[in-house]
């Protein structure tokens, strides 16, 4: 499921139209991009949680020459599957 798929499910479980839904959509992952871009978490109950990582630098290799290459720290998104969210995988 796209973007698109999930605006159209979530029309069709609440009523919203599809222009109302695409707002909500764009809402909800918009402010969990800014609260994680801040480094605070998002915790959703049953669901999961997104987090912020920071990965270390480390020493690489290029996979074309084999040639040693150093690979900078950086932040990255992190995502937690809830207790309820793998147990519905089951």
């Amino acid at each position: 499921m796209n973007k698109q798929g999930l605006v159209d499910a979530v029309a069709s479980k609440t009523g919203l139209t599809k222009k109302e839904s695409q707002a909500a959509v764009s809402a909800v992952v918009n402010s969990i991009t800014r609260t994680v871009q801040k480094g605070e978490d998002v915790v959703l109950i049953g669901f999961g949680s997104f987090k912020q990582t920071s990965r270390k630098a480390r020493e690489g290799r290029n996979p074309q020459t084999g040639d040693k290459i150093n690979i900078p720290a950086k932040k990255a998104p992190k995502f937690v599957a809830g207790k309820a969210f793998k147990d519905a995988l089951k």
